[in-house]
């Protein structure tokens, strides 16, 4: 891809991000018409822009509810993404994502043990930091589990990622009937995903998952490029490939429990994001990962516009949308891999 195409891509990428993130804030259960969200956005310069007044209530709607949640959008969607390339790399598996190596079912247990059984007992705060707390247990079940195997390959990862999935996954079921049932709604909506819990006061949480992938990430791309062809090579250039495994499955789970304790499980984002940001950019991560970030910003605004215009005024968890989505994404990739590979 030439650099022209890229930056192209970028900016097409840009613009879109900003027509959704308008769209976002008009549109919700109370719909506002795009000249007063502007003008919210420009507080004491509207009058100078030309902009009708707005009232304090409009004010406070754009500006503490609507825009923390577009801002969480972001953020998760471009973090899920990255987390998306940096294990389908290491693992060389197309499906890799956050979801099928136990990362997100060990947080949605933390989160529905809070909701059924043990109650806000550190206050708002409670749901997040259980939710973290045990995304890093999944991860560290997972890792240890890998070291005490013989080999510590691709595979090994994503077998051990598979059992702690199903693992966690029964716990939180089971803590679902055996808790107070009353909490069934909240444990839907949490396991299904939503953007519902955004506020200013928490979106460090994601920054700093975010942060904390992307430095990695620019830090050892170089090393990344080298594992995509194969363990050989990348041994040869110095590279450890087990110990970069490791790596980046520690900085993936901690991002996405950081993630998913704002968000609850919001699936197929990691999956699909990567095959498309590759088929515009290649394989090479300096573009990749810049690509795939703005791409699952896109495609997470998006998806949460869907959820809040379909059915008014209810809102749909955002995971009923990018499971749809992705499902005929991994549908169409079956399809074409048996294209491609037919004889002729």
């Amino acid at each position: 891809m030439s650099q022209r195409a890229f930056i192209g891509s970028l900016a097409a990428g840009l613009l879109l991000l900003l027509v959704f993130a308008l769209a976002s804030i008009a549109k919700g259960s109370t719909p506002l018409p795009l000249a007063e969200v502007l003008s919210a956005l420009a507080g004491p310069w509207a009058p100078a822009l030309g902009l009708p007044e707005v009232g304090t209530t409009l004010q406070r709607i754009v500006l503490e509810l609507r825009i923390p949640r577009v801002l969480l959008a972001l953020l998760v969607g471009a973090g899920l993404a990255v987390v998306g390339v940096l294990l389908q790399t290491v693992t060389r598996n197309d499906l890799a994502d956050p979801f099928l190596f136990g990362l997100s079912s060990g947080a949605s247990a933390g989160a529905v043990a809070v909701i059924t059984a043990t109650g806000e007992w550190l206050g708002i705060w409670t749901l997040p930091l259980a939710a973290l707390v045990g995304g890093l247990v999944s991860a560290a079940t997972v890792l240890t589990i890998v070291k005490r195997s013989e080999s510590s390959g691709p595979e090994k990862l994503i077998l051990a990622g598979l059992a702690t999935s199903f693992l966690f996954g029964a716990i939180t079921h089971y803590l679902v009937f055996a808790g107070d049932q009353r909490a069934a709604h909240s444990v839907l909506f949490w396991t299904l995903g939503g953007l519902g819990l955004a506020r200013w006061d928490n979106l460090g949480l994601a920054l700093f998952g975010l942060l904390a992938l992307l430095t990695f990430a620019a830090s050892r791309r170089h090393a990344l490029d080298a594992l995509l062809a194969g363990d050989e090579t990348a041994q040869s250039l110095g590279i450890a490939p087990q110990r970069l495994r490791a790596e980046v499955f520690g900085v993936a789970a901690l991002a996405t429990a950081c993630f998913v304790a704002l968000t609850g499980v919001i699936g197929f984002v990691g999956l699909m994001v990567p095959h498309l940001a590759r088929a515009l950019c290649g394989a090479l991560h300096g573009r990749l990962l810049a690509l795939s970030a703005l791409a699952g910003a896109v495609l997470m605004l998006g998806s949460d516009l869907l959820c809040r215009t379909l059915l008014p005024p209810q809102e749909l968890p955002i995971g009923i949308v990018t499971a749809a989505l992705g499902g005929l994404f991994v549908v169409f990739l079956v399809l074409r891999t048996d294209g491609r590979s037919a004889p002729t």
